[in-house]
């Protein structure tokens, strides 16, 4: 399996899970000193959000680094949230569906005909630019990355309405396998619940789903 080393990083991570409401989030921590937080839908069985902790350069607390999902705002002194950009600046974001990867970069007005969206295999990312210059972007796509593949423009489809664009990429068979593999790992971690019979029964739910 092309995916062999990000399945063994998984399975030799020290994992923990807990259920909230109809939401498991997983938290890894493993060997090479890294940690990365997964939250997964028992309605979907799909991945939600994706973090990793990361030190501070400057020598701060560390902080989360969004992979997938919606970005938090920071809070202040105060603890009020504080906005980290203009309203009016693109914003990206990431989701996964049960067959593919979706990106929304929202806060783009300009018309459909003025967006290029190809696949750059070589830096294994999906380049987004506009003819106009006001917005060039490199997405990168590390699940391709961890099972070894390249993106292709085949597999791209795009959209745009109400000032976002949509880029969608349909999932590769191997990335597919490579997400059931995991959940099948998952299966067997310790899970706080309230209820021990429902979270037994929300996983048993969530494998049906794959």
């Amino acid at each position: 399996m092309s995916f062999t080393n990000w399945l063994n990083k998984i399975k030799t991570a020290e994992k923990s899970s807990v259920i909230n409401r109809r939401n498991r989030r997983v938290h890894y921590k493993f060997h090479d000193g890294q940690e990365m937080t997964e939250e997964y839908s028992m309605d979907t069985g799909v991945l939600q959000r994706r973090v990793w902790k990361r030190e501070n350069t400057l020598g701060g607390e560390p902080y989360w680094e969004v992979e997938l999902g919606e970005k938090m705002r920071s809070l202040n002194n105060e603890d009020k949230f504080i906005l980290q950009k203009a309203v009016t600046e693109p914003v990206l974001t990431k989701r996964l569906t049960k067959n593919n990867l979706e990106w929304r970069i929202r806060n783009l007005p300009y018309p459909f005909e003025t967006y290029s969206v190809t696949a750059t295999p070589e830096e294994c990312c999906i380049t987004v630019r506009t003819t106009n210059k006001k917005y060039f972007k490199k997405i990168q796509i590390p699940e391709l990355a961890r099972c070894e593949l390249k993106p292709n423009q085949q597999s791209i489809s795009v959209q745009h309405q109400h000032n976002t664009l949509i880029i969608t990429y349909k999932k590769p068979q191997l990335l597919l396998e490579m997400e059931k593999e995991v959940l099948i790992v998952l299966q067997s971690v310790d899970t706080e619940a309230d209820d021990y019979d429902k979270c037994t029964s929300l996983l048993k739910e969530l494998m049906e789903k794959q």
